[in-house]
């Protein structure tokens, strides 16, 4: 939920939030979290962990960083997003403070009081900022929308019941329903 808007926030705003509360910041717009629920956790959890270990197995250059990750998408004061999994194969993006610039894959777990924010808001920011590869997981539907930006491809909609191959990886799969 966006704050009334009455003046362009930076990630000054971000870093004075007190203890606890967590926001993000799109184009200087305030958008408060509430804290997720079991089920959305598990599910970044489950994703991390199978995303981290092909990682490892591949011995490539990438890493994976759950919520709570700071991701300075513009590299400006007014863009500040915590997605529920970044994907970074650039390492020079990454700082001590999170990564400057888009990561390369991201995934974003609906939250039933807000889905328009990953559906909308999001999906245009990624986008355009240079994010490769978007997926919207959505556990009150039981699917999985995938963006391939890299391709400029149609997305595709899956259910948990699908095998998903990721854009990104040509030999990896992501099967949802051993997630949940």
């Amino acid at each position: 939920m966006a704050l009334a808007q009455q003046r362009a926030y930076t990630i000054d705003d971000i870093y004075s939030l007190p203890d606890g509360q967590r926001a993000e910041l799109i184009d200087g717009k305030l958008y408060m979290m509430s804290p997720p629920n079991r089920q959305h956790q598990k599910l970044v959890s489950e994703l991390n962990y199978q995303i981290r270990d092909y990682l490892k197995r591949r011995e490539g250059c990438c890493e994976v960083y759950p919520a709570p990750f700071a991701v300075f998408l513009n590299k400006d004061d007014k863009n500040y997003v915590e997605p529920d999994i970044s994907v970074i194969c650039d390492k020079s993006k990454l700082t001590d403070s999170g990564c400057s610039g888009a990561p390369d894959w991201v995934i974003e777990i609906t939250s039933p009081s807000n889905p328009q924010m990953d559906y909308g808001v999001k999906l245009f920011k990624y986008r355009t900022a240079g994010v490769r590869e978007y997926w919207i997981v959505d556990p009150q539907k039981h699917t999985v929308m995938v963006y391939d930006f890299e391709k400029e491809k149609e997305s595709n909609l899956y259910t948990f019941d699908e095998d998903i191959n990721v854009c990104i990886y040509d030999d990896l799969v992501i099967k949802m329903a051993q997630l949940v």
